[in-house]
């Protein structure tokens, strides 16, 4: 077990002590993020803006990377293929763009032919639809009312379970984990699509399940240390979970990492705002959400709930 220890047992860092380096570190982050959106925006992917979807089963096992290096040549417009079902099906998406003299008819038309032309008219092209912008309007909205609904499950259930300081504390770690990983996909060219909404819900959901366990701690220590200043206990309790924290980040990034550098293009795309959030929520836990607790008059003594087992 020592082999493994990347934390010594006697560890004391001043978390609290540097709190304002880290606030003004992620009031930055939350800035940036807001100023890139509201004057570069979201690079919607295909599924957000509307496009074309081929429902495609091929003669043969197609070679992805292949078909996509073709598809991207005809300059169309960002393209996405995926395999599903049997190992001859794929499920082209190509972005919907409007031509400049064409008709929305002739435009799709184009497409169509274009992609038949580089896949072979003799394909079964089992389906061939059109997303139109209104579509990727109900899915911007359906996925916003998602990311907002599993914020206020999460809010209510640490209420519950905790106080409402907590509760608060927790959300506000929350949104700066979302914001984050907005600021990712609007500074960086990577397209927001509904993969960017899974590595949303997933870093809140680590998140949360790291700055629970914390809580977890601090609750429990504030049963047991009542005349102890909040910020030395809030310290005790970070650097007591420290060791948990970082051996549960570091296996989850090592996975990551690998999906990252070894999944090919499609998982390596998916991978890395997962990876960059595991960073960010690691990092809200432990210099964001708990800090916090001190500034909102937080109970001491009887006047908490029951501890609980934080491991």
């Amino acid at each position: 077990m020592a082999l493994i220890r990347l934390v010594p047992s006697n560890v004391n860092i001043n978390f609290v002590g540097i709190r304002f380096i880290t606030f003004i570190i992620s009031s930055l982050v939350i800035l940036a993020t807001l100023f890139t959106i509201s004057t570069k925006g979201l690079n919607y992917g295909i599924d957000f803006q509307g496009g074309y979807i081929f429902e495609v089963r091929l003669k043969e096992t197609p070679n992805v990377p292949e078909l996509r290096e073709k598809l991207e040549s005809l300059n169309l417009g960002e393209t996405a293929i995926q395999k599903f079902g049997g190992d001859t099906d794929v499920l082209i998406r190509v972005e919907r763009k409007t031509v400049e003299g064409m008709s929305e008819n002739e435009a799709q038309q184009t497409v169509i032919d274009r992609v038949k032309a580089t896949i072979g008219q003799d394909q079964d092209y089992r389906r061939i639809e059109t997303i139109g912008p209104k579509v990727g309007e109900e899915l911007v909205h359906n996925s916003m009312k998602a990311v907002l609904f599993a914020l206020a499950a999460m809010l209510i259930y640490i209420a519950v379970r905790f106080e409402w300081q907590f509760a608060v504390c927790g959300i506000v770690a929350l949104m700066h984990d979302t914001v984050a990983i907005l600021a990712l996909f609007s500074i960086l060219p990577f397209e927001f699509n509904e993969t960017a909404i899974i590595a949303i819900l997933i870093t809140a959901g680590y998140s949360i399940n790291d700055t629970i366990v914390i809580f977890d701690r601090i609750r429990e220590n504030l049963r047991k240390y009542k005349k102890m200043e909040l910020g030395e206990l809030i310290n005790k309790s970070l650097n007591e979970t420290l060791s948990r924290t970082v051996l549960t980040a570091t296996t989850t990034l090592t996975s990551l990492l690998a999906l990252y550098f070894f999944g090919g293009s499609v998982i390596s795309s998916f991978s890395l705002p997962i990876l960059i959030g595991i960073m960010v929520g690691s990092f809200s836990s432990i210099f964001l959400a708990s800090p916090l607790l001190l500034y909102l008059n937080l109970k001491r003594g009887t006047e908490v709930g029951a501890p609980a087992n934080s491991n």
